[in-house]
């Protein structure tokens, strides 16, 4: 099968819908909600969102998942890996357990600070951040047991954020990452020119945009991260400035046959329009339809 007829494997994700592990993050939409917009949209798959928001029994998801027709592709944990790592591992067992249980394909591992939140971090010496880097072999480990393939996500807000951050996990770890478009952007990586330079360490990707002058204030320190996406720093695929069409050519080129899990994070206020989340999605579905309308899609 040529590159441009391959199918792209899209998800969605919760977080779209405004679903964040992140407490007081906004209003939170009611999973049946969420999972008969992404079925009305065309979406087969989604990421489950933070721990605790599907039920936590396999039989009971399952059977919710199966209801809308939607699959599990995976789940986002972020988990403290520079410090206690024997409960950072109970805690990944727990999840990967339930991930498993699901048909899900990917753990996205994110490497939490401790504090509340992505607003600020504290730096990591040394023999922190390779306490980190060898708990996230060992989650790993305990995953591939599952049948789960880890990625260690860089996300805004963690210890692994900025450019000099992300090379060196990739030097001194085995580990993929999840190739966050949006993230990366934010955190001062231009996604396209790492996939170009690490393809064959890319196991998953988030497709985000932003835009690029909100996530300049962030990095900048001038804006808190939760302030800037309330104020729109997240946009539908293609009304923002990461070159969608590039990353997904140069990496189907390259090779790459994972998911393209949709991300536009968002924090409806209590008072704001619910339908928002669809109708974004359905923008970003628009474009990748306009950028790869030869490769179907599952």
């Amino acid at each position: 099968m040529t590159e441009s007829l391959y199918p792209l494997r899209i998800a969605g994700a919760p977080i779209s819908w405004g679903v964040c592990e992140v407490p007081g993050w906004g209003r939170m939409l009611d999973a049946r909600t969420v999972l008969s917009e992404m079925a009305g949209l065309g979406l087969s798959a989604t990421e489950l969102g933070p721990p605790g928001y599907f039920p936590r029994d396999p039989a009971e998801l399952r059977t919710l998942l199966g209801t809308f027709g939607i699959a599990s592709v995976g789940g986002f944990l972020a988990l403290v890996l520079h410090r206690n790592p024997r409960e950072a591992i109970e805690e990944a067992k727990d999840t990967t357990a339930l991930l498993s249980a699901t048909g899900a394909e990917v753990l996205v591992l994110a490497a939490a600070t401790g504090l509340c939140g992505y607003d600020s971090r504290p730096q990591l010496d040394d023999a922190e951040w390779h306490t980190l880097v060898d708990t996230t072999t060992a989650i790993r480990d305990v995953a591939a047991e599952r049948g789960l393939h880890t990625v260690l996500h860089p996300h805004v807000g963690t210890h692994v954020e900025s450019e000099a951050e992300v090379e060196r996990f990739l030097a001194d770890s085995d580990l993929d990452i999840c190739l966050d478009t949006g993230h990366l952007l934010i955190g001062g990586t231009d996604p396209v020119r790492l996939a170009r330079r690490h393809t064959e360490r890319i196991g998953h990707i988030h497709l985000k945009d932003v835009r690029s002058a909100l996530a300049d204030q962030v990095r900048g320190g001038k804006l808190e991260y939760s302030e800037a996406v309330r104020r729109g720093l997240y946009v539908p695929l293609g009304e923002g400035d990461v070159d969608i069409e590039a990353l997904v050519r140069g990496v189907r080129a390259a090779g790459y046959r994972g998911w393209y899990v949709m991300e536009q994070d968002t924090a409806l206020l209590p008072a704001g329009s619910a339908e928002l989340p669809r109708r974004d999605t359905e923008r970003s579905l628009r474009h990748l339809a306009d950028i790869m309308p030869a490769a179907a899609r599952i």
